[in-house]
């Protein structure tokens, strides 16, 4: 098993600090949010996965980051998990901000880390909409919510959601089929 670096707790004690920055600092937000006019400031992909729109965005990601985050670290390894969480996120945003006028929050990289989990352990069981259910089943919930969300207008980026767990699917794919290849190289046996 990887050595758990804990990226996860450090990310949400990221978000944490940000949120109070963006709620005592005028105009904090507006000077790190990704929006169609700053596409050239691409630092702006990266730094707009840890604002957040209000108080309770902040803590469904908080928690879905803290939960997910750690089991998928805990079974990938530490850096994997850096690469799932900022490519999910920041592939979201490019997606997204095509379909909103702003794009902001940590659920496009959050959605990553759980398509890249349901991936990579498909029948583990979790705690989703009020009862234990296989993580794979957990996920397509999630995924038909926001295909729901797409074409209900809302205060919500679905599309972020969709690509970025979409991205994390990806990447759960091939994380899955290197840990088969490992896995085969094992169990064949070496001649004597």
């Amino acid at each position: 098993m990887p050595k758990v670096k804990f990226y996860s707790l450090w990310l949400s004690l990221i978000c944490v600090i940000v949120f109070i920055f963006q709620s005592f600092i005028s105009r904090f937000t507006d000077i790190f949010v990704l929006d169609s006019s700053h596409y050239l400031q691409i630092w702006r992909f990266v730094t707009a996965i840890f604002l957040h729109g209000s108080l309770i965005h902040l803590l469904y990601n908080l928690f879905a980051l803290i939960l997910f985050g750690l089991i998928l670290e805990k079974f990938i390894g530490s850096n994997r998990f850096l690469l799932v969480f900022f490519a999910s996120g920041i592939l979201a945003n490019v997606v997204s901000v095509n379909f909103y006028p702003v794009s902001l929050g940590a659920s496009g990289a959050i959605m990553g880390v759980i398509g890249a989990l349901a991936i990579v352990k498909p029948f583990m069981t979790v705690w989703a909409f009020g009862m234990i259910m296989p993580m794979s089943v957990a996920a397509v919930l999630w995924i038909v919510g926001d295909l729901i969300g797409v074409f209900v207008p809302d205060n919500i980026g679905h599309v972020a959601h969709l690509s970025g767990g979409a991205f994390g699917a990806a990447f759960g794919i091939i994380f899955r089929a290197n840990h088969e290849v490992r896995r085969k190289r094992h169990m064949i046996e070496v001649p004597e």
